[in-house]
Formats: structure tokens, C-alpha cells, sequence
């Protein structure tokens, strides 16, 4: 996979370092000279420039690249490179950091956003998810409206030695994973659920208060 990633920052450089051990192509753009440090990642390729120039991005032939990986500290600029990234070279996939919590709004699939990454509300997440039990905790913001939300069966729950199958799930619900102690099970029809089991859900915005309200019940 070929990823370019915008912003070489700290937050820039660990991402691609993961995406080079895992054997993919990577790119990095990044405007501020100081920043610019082949060394610090020497089997990425280095471009130093403004990602939001359009001239640059067709210089740098992004519509070669599978991913874009907006990555900078400034959601201006994360917002106009991935719609430029969406609108004019047809990158299939546009990831984007969410710097300001009261921006993260403005990163949907109107501004070419597949999936908005908020370091805040994520920390945010996992202390809630690490303290909340019976309750649905987003985690992740996924395209079109879908969010990867998780909810801590009570281990009281009328739901224990019920089989996945009788989960009566909404509409556009999915049960993608469920974590129990140390394990992680991919859900059959007949699983039985325990209490203490953490499920993850991927759902649509729209149905997350009847999800909530059946794991409730």
C-alpha cells in the first residue's frame, strides 16, 4: 500500500515508522524546513512543502497513493488537504487528526474525510470505556455516520448465556468483536454472551440509543 502522510511531526513520523514495518510505501510532507529529518525516518520518501498546494500535491503525483494521512497540527490544513486529496485526485482512503475537539464536526465525508482521528476524545474514550460498565462508549468515528462503539455487559446482565443470534441488533448495527478476560472472539450465531464481556459494535449515529437501550434491558 502506498500511504502519504502530511505532517512530519512527532505524531507524522511514528505513523509512518508503523507503516514501513509493516512493509508499506510511505510519504512524507512536511512545510516547515526544521522538521525535515530523513534520518529520524530513512526509508520513508521526504517532500518539503505546503500538503494544501495543489501544484505540489500534482508535483508529488498523489493519485499514485491508496491512503492519505492528514497528520498536522492545524485542522485547516488537514481539512483542505483532504479534500483536495478526495476531490481532486481520487484517493480512495483520507484519514485525518482532529487537533481541536470542537472541530471534529467538520471532518466528514463533505470535506472527502473517511475517518476522523481525535486524540482527545479517543483518550477520553478509553478512560470512559475503562470505567463505565452497561453504558455505550464511542470510540472511533468511522465514514458516512458509523461510529466503533463499545459497551461492558453488567456482570448482572440479563443477557449472559443468551446466544449472539438472539441479539435483536437495530438496523445498520453490527457486532464486529467480543473481548472476554484475555481473549478476543469473533462472534458466531450461537456464542453464548457472559457478563463482563466488552462488545464492540460498529453502528450508525442515528441507532446508538436503541443499541443502549437493548444492551440496557
Amino acid at each position: 500500500m502506498k500511504v502519504v502522510i502530511a505532517g512530519a511531526g512527532a505524531v507524522g513520523r511514528s505513523i509512518a515508522r508503523e507503516l514501513l514495518r509493516n512493509e508499506h510505501e510511505v510519504m512524507l510532507v512536511e512545510r516547515k524546513l526544521d522538521h525535515i529529518d530523513p534520518g529520524s525516518v530513512p526509508d520513508a520518501k521526504w517532500v518539503h512543502g505546503d500538503a494544501c498546494e495543489l501544484s505540489l500535491l500534482e508535483s508529488a503525483g498523489l493519485e499514485r497513493y491508496d491512503v492519505v494521512i492528514a497528520a498536522t497540527g492545524d485542522d485547516k490544513a488537514n481539512l483542505v488537504l483532504s479534500l483536495l486529496a478526495t476531490t481532486e485526485f481520487g484517493v480512495a482512503r483520507v484519514v485525518a487528526r482532529v487537533n481541536d475537539p470542537r472541530n471534529e464536526w467538520l471532518f466528514d465525508e463533505s470535506w472527502g474525510v473517511d475517518v476522523a482521528v481525535s486524540t482527545p476524545r479517543m483518550l477520553a474514550s478509553l478512560v470512559e470505556e475503562a470505567v463505565s460498565v452497561g453504558d455505550l462508549v464511542r470510540l472511533m468515528t468511522l465514514r458516512k455516520g458509523a461510529n466503533l462503539v463499545e459497551i461492558t455487559l453488567p456482570d448482572t446482565t440479563a443477557l449472559a448465556g443468551k446466544a449472539v443470534r438472539k441479539l435483536a441488533l437495530p438496523r445498520d448495527v453490527a457486532l464486529v468483536t467480543i473481548l472476554r478476560g484475555d481473549r478476543v472472539i469473533v462472534p458466531q450465531a450461537d456464542d453464548p454472551l457472559e457478563g463482563g464481556d466488552e462488545l464492540l459494535f460498529v453502528a450508525a449515529e442515528e441507532v446508538e440509543d436503541e443499541l443502549r437501550a437493548l444492551i440496557e434491558r
